[in-house]
């Protein structure tokens, strides 16, 4: 990265590479530091070629394949989707080559932050009322009923509490409880109900739903308490007379969950989502891997990270295999790129569908691509574990989860999953918040910083500008530890995240 400290109008990112990245917007005629001569217009961000492309030989970035040449490219051609696209690919998946032993900080060295350990010896960084839904044909009752809450103005007596928030969904009739949907829902739920964000809960359904709460509660062996209260309206008797009882049920859990103090506990009980969206040109190159040394930094303090968004490693996946600790871990994650590509093709789609028209202004070709930038988030350490959408995280360090690239539905699995700390990076400016875990926004670009200063939290630009990956990480670093400890973050401060509870719904609906 000795080209970025410098901040050249143009970067080659490895010495493999025949294309390089315009910093700015280069004109025809321009010549770069390369030596080629810009043939056509190039976009911020976006590739040219400096070395001969012959039809069908690969494009390679981040010293990776990206794509292959659809027609031949000469030196200072932009390079794009006009004449670069997909072809069959082979990786050598290495499994566990790369891993290696890592050394964890003891507790008492680990950074630390201030945070509600829960109970269960959890640690929140966030302390909501949440009301969940059986069902779509509950979420406008649990809507006035939060409504009615935020109303009565009850909340200023309760200082320790963050808000109520209603998590409405649009499925939970018509499934059958013994397939997937209903497995999904369920796992998602129970992880929101139980994510130590929450310090209270209640679920309303309507009564007659296909994701019955008594079945729900009996799968996890839950009984009611002063923090966890269920209702349904058919049982309660109608919209009134349940918003009425819910207002009652939640008044009676404010002073207890109130009753939560922080206290100082180690970085160790964080667990981290890492998140992008409206990826450009430049994500793969600043932000996400700036994320990914502050992921390795909180890895050393022995706490989790949490890469997703399967689509999105797509074509980065032997990056990951070499990492991880064992054969079994990385075949795990391959038997899960197979069922996405049997999904595609199932569904008469490609893997390539994605990147975004969006990715695709911002300088993004192909999936390759963007998968290759986006696996940067993940760091560098091993990789530890794989799960399956909403499954609980159990092991520490660097792990990853099956989601689709959606991030409203890949962070919902996250969060599921007991992430209590959000880390978002955007190209193109992504509008987003996530409750209860803060999401923290990270700008691949000073423009975007700039201009969205009220949404982005940290800019990751300045990366072209001098500053080193590491120096970044570590503010990165410093920032989850402050948000964890009640700083708000700016999708905080603008009320993000009531809109944002999305579970995955793959299977059929009848």
């Amino acid at each position: 990265m000795s080209e970025v400290q410098s901040a050249p109008r143009t970067l080659v990112l490895n010495t493999r590479d025949n294309i390089g990245v315009a910093l700015a917007v280069l004109d025809v005629g321009v010549k770069t530091a390369e030596g080629v001569t810009v043939t056509k217009r190039i976009p911020k961000g976006h590739k040219f070629a400096i070395q001969p492309i012959a039809t069908g030989e690969p494009v390679k970035k981040f010293g990776q394949i990206i794509g292959f040449a659809s027609q031949d490219i000469a030196p200072g051609d932009w390079v794009h989707e006009h004449n670069t696209g997909m072809g069959e690919l082979h990786h050598d998946y290495a499994f566990s080559e790369g891993a290696h032993d890592e050394a964890i900080l003891p507790v008492a060295e680990q950074a630390t932050f201030q945070g509600y350990r829960r109970a269960n010896g959890k640690v929140g960084t966030r302390n909501y009322i949440g009301i969940l839904t059986s069902v779509n044909c509950s979420t406008t009752v649990a809507g006035f009923i939060a409504q009615e809450i935020e109303r009565s103005g009850i909340l200023d007596d309760y200082p320790n509490i963050d808000g109520i928030v209603a998590l409405k969904q649009a499925n939970g009739c018509v499934i059958d409880y013994r397939g997937v949907i209903f497995d999904l829902l369920k796992r998602t739920t129970w992880g929101y109900a139980t994510n130590p964000n929450m310090g209270g809960v209640l679920m309303v359904g309507l009564g007659c739903e296909g994701f019955q709460i008594p079945k729900f509660k009996e799968a996890y062996n839950v009984e009611e308490s002063t923090t966890f209260r269920t209702m349904t309206i058919q049982e309660v008797g109608g919209t009134r007379k349940t918003v009425a009882a819910g207002v009652a049920a939640v008044k009676e859990m404010l002073p207890i969950v109130n009753a939560a103090k922080r206290e100082t506990v180690p970085a160790s009980e964080l667990v981290l989502a890492l998140q992008c969206g409206g990826s450009d040109g430049y994500s793969g190159i600043t932000a996400n891997p700036a994320l990914g040394v502050a992921a390795d930094i909180l890895v050393r303090n022995g706490g989790t990270a949490i890469l997703s968004e399967t689509p999105e490693i797509y074509g980065a996946e032997h990056l990951l295999t070499r990492r991880a600790k064992n054969r079994e871990v990385g075949e795990k994650l391959i038997d899960i790129i197979h069922w996405w590509e049997e999904y595609a093709e199932r569904n008469l789609m490609e893997m390539n569908n994605n990147p975004s028209p969006g990715n695709k202004l911002g300088g993004l070709t192909t999936i390759l691509e963007k998968s290759l930038g986006a696996a940067a988030k993940g760091g560098t350490t091993n990789l530890n574990a794989v799960y399956h959408y909403a499954e609980p995280v159990t092991e520490k360090g660097f792990v990853f989860m099956d989601t689709p690239g959606y991030d409203p539905v890949s962070a919902t699995g996250q969060v599921a999953g007991g992430a209590n700390m959000l880390c978002f990076t955007t190209g193109r400016g992504s509008a987003y918040g996530c409750k209860p875990t803060p999401s923290i926004k990270i700008a691949t670009n000073s423009d975007v910083y700039e201009k969205m200063i009220e949404d982005m939290d940290i800019n990751g630009g300045d990366v072209l500008d001098g500053v080193s990956l590491q120096e970044k990480g570590e503010e990165i670093f410093a920032r989850i530890l402050a948000v964890a400890s009640g700083e708000k973050s700016k999708s905080e401060q603008l009320g993000y995240g009531d809109n944002e509870f999305v579970p995955w719904q793959i299977g059929a609906t009848f």
